[in-house]
Order: C-alpha cells, then sequence, then structure tokens
C-alpha cells in the first residue's frame, strides 16, 4: 500500500477539488475522478452532500462554514459507500478565494455495516469501541487511552468551530500512525478530546504498545495550522493490558488509571498498567537523586541506532544513544533521561559519561565495523564549558577511535543560547579531522541561519518532519525545500525516524541521502550490531 501511494505521488496524480465559480460546481483531479468512479470532473456541491450520512452532513458543513468564517484550515471526513471499509478526509483551504480541498484516502480495514461513528472526527463511537471490547472479554488484548491536554484552553482562544476541526485533524493523525505501526487496530472518540486505540495480536505486547504511544504523542506534538497560527498540543497516554476477568468496563477503567499517572507526572507521558502489576508511577523528584547514583551503578548503558544509505541495505554509521535501565522503573528513553538531567543540573557528567563509554565500546568494534561512522551528541552545556574542545579531542585520542570516522551531532535547541561561540567550536572540531552535523533540524526557530552561518557536514532532517513527508502536500513540500536547500549548500542529508517504506520512498524521491529509524533498526547493543552488519 505505501509503495503504491508513494508512485502515485511521485507521478503527480494528486487527489483534490477546487471550486469552478463560472460552473457553480466543484471540479475535481482527474485522479479523484478515476478512485470515485465519477463520469466527469465537474460536481454540484449538493450533490457532494447528498452522498454523506446525516451525522457525516452536518460536520462537512460545519467545516465548510468553519473556513468562511475565520479563513483557517478545516477538515472533513466520510465514508464511501462503493468501497467499503475506506473514507475520504477533505483538508479545506482556500483557493483563489474559493473553497477548495486536498482529498486523500484512509483505509479503515473494519466492516462497515453497523458500526457508528462518532460525527465530529469520523473515527467509532464510544459505544462501538465499547461493543468491540466486551467481544474480546477474555483474549487478550491492549487498549491506548489518549488525552489532549488544554484543549479547553485552545477553544476559549479560537472558538469551537476550529477546535471541532481540529478534533477530526487529530483523529486523522492518529489513524495515519496507527495504519503505519499496527494496521487494523480499532480506533474510537470516546469522549471530548479522549481517543481510543485498541491492540491485538503482537500489536497488544507491551513494546509495540508503547512505541505506538510515542509516535501518536510526537504526531499530535507537531504543530497544527489555524489560519495565520500555530497551535500547539500535548497527549497523554494510559496502556491497560487486559486480564482474564475484565471486562469492557474494567479495561477501559485500568486505561484510566494509567491516564491519570501519566498527567500527574513528567517524561514522555506514558503510564502502563500491565495484566500482572499496578501503573508505575515514576516519582520526577526521586529520578534526580536516582539519577546521581545511576553512573556508579552502571544504570547508564549505551546503544547504537543504524545508519543507511537511502537505496542500499547496508549500515554506514550509528547514532550514538543513552538508555536508563532504572532498577525500580525498568527501561526508560532518553527523554525522560535528559529532562531529568536538566533539571537537577547534572547534564555535564552525564554526557561526558554517554560520549566516554560510546567511544570505548566503538573503539573495541572487530575489524568488519571498521568502516562504520560513529555520531555523538554534543549538549549545550558541552558548548558553555571552557576547554570542552581539548577535553574532547583528547578523549577521542585515548579511547583510539579514528577522528576521520567520528561525527559531532549539536541539536538546534543546542545552539539557540550563543551561535557565534557553536560556529567556533565546531570550525575547530572540523579542522581537528571531525565532521559536524546539525540534529534535529525543523525543531527550532533559527534554522536559516544557522545553515548560514555554521560550518556543517551533514544536516539531520528531525524525525517529525521526516514522518510529515506521507502526509499532505504541504507537509511534502516542506520537507522537500528542506532537502533541496541543504543540497544546494553542499549538505549531506540524514533523515530521523523513518518508520515506513511510504516515508522511506518519499524521501528517497527528494534525493535524501541517509536515513535511521524504526523500519530498519531501533538502538541496538555492540553485539548487536556486529551481527547486524555481518548477515548484511
Amino acid at each position: 500500500m505505501h509503495s503504491s501511494r508513494a508512485q502515485r505521488i511521485r507521478r503527480g496524480d494528486a487527489l483534490y477539488w477546487e471550486m469552478d465559480r463560472k460552473r457553480g460546481a466543484l471540479r475535481l483531479s482527474e485522479n479523484l475522478v478515476r478512485q470515485l468512479d465519477l463520469p466527469n470532473q465537474y460536481m454540484a456541491p449538493s450533490k457532494l452532500l447528498r452522498r454523506l450520512s446525516r451525522p457525516e452532513r452536518r460536520a462537512a458543513l460545519a467545516a465548510l462554514e468553519g473556513l468562511k468564517r475565520s479563513g483557517r484550515s478545516a477538515a472533513f471526513a466520510h465514508d464511501v459507500p462503493e468501497r467499503a471499509g475506506d473514507r475520504l478526509v477533505h483538508h479545506l483551504r482556500y483557493a483563489d478565494g474559493a473553497p477548495a480541498a486536498d482529498v486523500e484516502w484512509l483505509h479503515g480495514g473494519h466492516e462497515q455495516d453497523g458500526i457508528g461513528r462518532d460525527y465530529l472526527t469520523g473515527l467509532r463511537s464510544r459505544q462501538t469501541a465499547l461493543e468491540w471490547l466486551d467481544g474480546r472479554a477474555g483474549l487478550a488484548t491492549t487498549i491506548l487511552l489518549l488525552s489532549i491536554s488544554q484543549f479547553d484552553r485552545m477553544n476559549a482562544a479560537y472558538g469551537q468551530v476550529v477546535g471541532d476541526a481540529l478534533l477530526g485533524r487529530i483523529a486523522r493523525r492518529i489513524e495515519r500512525v496507527v495504519d503505519d505501526v499496527a494496521q487494523g487496530a480499532t480506533v474510537a472518540r470516546i469522549a471530548g478530546t479522549e481517543f481510543l486505540v485498541g491492540l491485538t495480536g503482537e500489536a497488544a505486547e507491551r513494546d509495540r504498545a508503547t512505541f505506538l504511544a510515542r509516535q501518536i504523542i510526537g504526531a499530535i506534538g507537531r504543530p497544527f495550522s489555524a489560519g495565520d497560527h500555530l497551535i500547539r498540543l500535548t497527549a497523554r497516554c494510559g496502556i491497560a493490558q487486559s486480564r482474564p476477568e475484565d471486562d469492557a468496563t474494567q479495561l477501559l477503567k485500568r486505561a484510566g488509571t494509567a491516564l491519570a499517572d501519566a498527567k500527574r507526572t513528567d517524561g514522555e507521558g506514558i503510564r502502563i498498567l500491565s495484566a500482572e502489576k499496578r501503573s508505575r508511577q515514576v516519582d520526577s523528584d526521586q529520578l534526580e537523586t536516582d539519577l546521581r547514583l545511576a553512573l556508579d551503578r552502571g544504570e547508564i548503558g549505551i546503544v547504537f541506532q543504524p545508519q543507511y544509505p537511502v537505496g542500499q541495505e547496508r549500515i554506514i554509521g550509528v547514532e550514538a544513544l543513552a538508555r536508563w535501565n532504572h532498577s525500580q522503573y525498568g527501561p526508560l528513553g532518553a527523554g525522560i533521561l535528559f529532562t531529568t538531567a536538566e533539571r537537577s543540573d547534572y547534564m555535564l557528567p552525564l554526557s561526558a559519561h554517554i560520549q566516554a563509554e560510546a567511544l570505548r565500546q566503538a573503539a573495541a568494534w572487530p575489524r568488519a565495523l571498521s568502516d562504520l561512522r560513529l555520531s555523538l551528541n554534543v549538549t549545550a552545556a558541552d558548548i558553555a564549558q571552557p576547554g570542552f574542545l581539548l577535553e574532547f579531542l583528547d578523549l577521542v585520542d585515548r579511547t583510539g577511535f579514528p577522528r576521520s570516522r567520528l561525527t559531532v551531532e549539536i541539536t538546534e535547541s543546542g545552539l539557540i543560547e550563543d551561535v557565534s561561540a557553536a560556529a567556533a567550536l565546531l570550525t575547530a572540531l572540523r579542522a581537528e579531522g571531525l565532521a559536524v552535523a546539525i540534529d534535529d533540524f525543523g525543531t527550532g526557530y533559527s534554522s536559516l541561519a544557522y545553515l548560514k552561518n555554521l560550518p556543517l557536514d551533514y544536516l539531520k532532517i528531525d524525525s517529525g518532519l521526516a514522518q510529515d513527508i506521507s502526509g499532505t502536500a504541504r507537509d511534502r513540500i516542506i520537507v522537500r525545500g528542506v532537502i533541496h536547500m541543504a543540497k544546494s549548500l553542499g549538505l549531506r542529508v540524514i533523515a530521523e525516524g523513518v518508520e515506513t517504506e511510504q516515508q522511506l520512498n518519499l524521501l528517497a524521491h527528494e534525493g535524501c541521502d541517509f536515513y535511521q529509524g524504526f523500519l530498519r533498526s531501533a538502538g541496538v547493543s555492540s553485539d548487536e550490531l556486529v551481527a547486524l552488519v555481518l548477515q548484511a
């Protein structure tokens, strides 16, 4: 499915409609006409509305009215009777002063007969979600319960029409992530700003469910456009794995307990109630104390995420990533680790440990890995530290890892404080034989200034941007512009967080050089990395 959609995009077979004022009708793109098997390119707006159910019609009219009143983008979705299991989403906009829409298919894979839909989002309703859960009583099931934070404040600022349209756009992002990561899962709007994702089979396993939750939270966290404004939302997620005695209400209640934990604590905003245990509520104050002992206890480990040339199977490099194997809470991701380090003023010792341990392990790799590049992150605290350059180079030389195979990565957020100091440091590092990359490009606000003023070898596209390339035409244009701009400056481009073949195909089409992400490999240990290289 992903590759065929990518091929359509490459041929320019866009799905869209525009209002033809002379005819008083909608003019549909040729491909949309073919997809819907229509006799010609023109359709009266009333004829389109008559094809919709009453709730879908109300949602479409509300979206169109919102576009008319505010000029801000909106969206609506509807079933297609001729294609059971599929729905169309219309992303509304203005073109030459008249309504228009970019259109995309959502392939649901669910039977449509008798399924109730939420009229605002087109997702399953609360009642049908509960019926689905009741039908799985006694079977292994995992549910994700998601809540959007501070939505009431956004509603007050922009109005309910915009809020209703935004709920539809949130639903589309959730469905798109689920379709990529856990195709066939059940997605529903439970109430207000709460959404449910129901998982079965391998997707219901703890690690898979947690990964899906992270992807959804990341997707919702990317800005939504509303006219001239960007709206930023955050989401929290409670995950519950079913027990044999759970009915639908009990399982939903357990997910609600986990969600309440997620709302009360810092970190990545995910809490789990497994079938055997209570929710792991992470105490942020306790974490600050624990971090100071974690290095001595050997709890901070290193994994290496492989990087691949686009269109090739061989591994050409790795990025060193930190993981906290907490004695009480189990594995904690880099988000919680670095948030805790920043809050407790422990970033410098943590960064030094990660750099030293990654270099030590990489220097011990066997000859089979002698061509791999190693990427290490340098933080804002490192840059501000007097004498960092000489200490870092001394560390590299003492481990014996070749400077020529080392790339230093610095994030946009680490550059904002003092661009001139960062430029001087990076120039010195390059003069000493190291390569330099700007990491997470696209998350900050001074990206163009960085490209103009900093000496760079690589540009790493933030995972959010890389994943957006499989979204709307506007998303693809933004990613295309970033890649082409970097290439014009002589930089090689690495895409982070690539999770689907569709994303990879589109990145390849736009000229991206390298990629890393869950599609090929998560972070692995040194031993697992050796095995991956040898089997390639």
